[in-house]
């Protein structure tokens, strides 16, 4: 059990990283103006997109083989809401994928500074995920 946990860390650290840098390229690709420039944040955007969507989806698995391997957890508020979030987390992830498809059609809806708020959502579902499973308050 120990090493599905480590390899669910593992994945839940790199998830994270693609979800803080993604916003911040966007922040980035607002302020380029040539083609070259365009192209190559669209390629960045692609490949670190495509990095966190495996990031995700290593969470996801080895977080349900934790929950396989402790269904008692499931009975836990805390896990519930842990769970909530993870999915919420999983939509923001999607979320970004339709702006990273916007940006490569030079369709973007936002400027730098809403990118740069977005930027910290992560931060809030990860401040809260931790204290869920680390304080357990329910």
């Amino acid at each position: 059990m120990l090493w599905v946990k480590a390899f669910h860390i593992v994945f839940v650290v790199s998830w994270f990283a693609g979800l803080f840098y993604l916003p911040r390229l966007f922040v980035y690709h607002c302020d380029t103006a040539d083609a070259a420039g365009h192209q190559r944040f669209c390629v960045m955007e692609r490949k670190l997109y495509g990095i966190s969507l495996i990031a995700m989806l290593g969470t996801w698995i080895f977080g349900l083989w934790l929950l396989w391997l402790e269904p008692g957890l499931l009975h836990a508020a805390w896990m519930h809401a842990k769970l909530a979030l993870v999915l919420l987390l999983s939509g923001y992830q999607g979320w970004l994928k339709v702006n990273l498809r916007r940006f490569a059609a030079r369709q973007n809806r936002y400027n730098g500074r809403f990118w740069r708020f977005a930027n910290e959502v992560p931060a809030l579902f990860l401040i809260a995920i931790v204290i869920l499973v680390v304080v357990r308050p329910f």
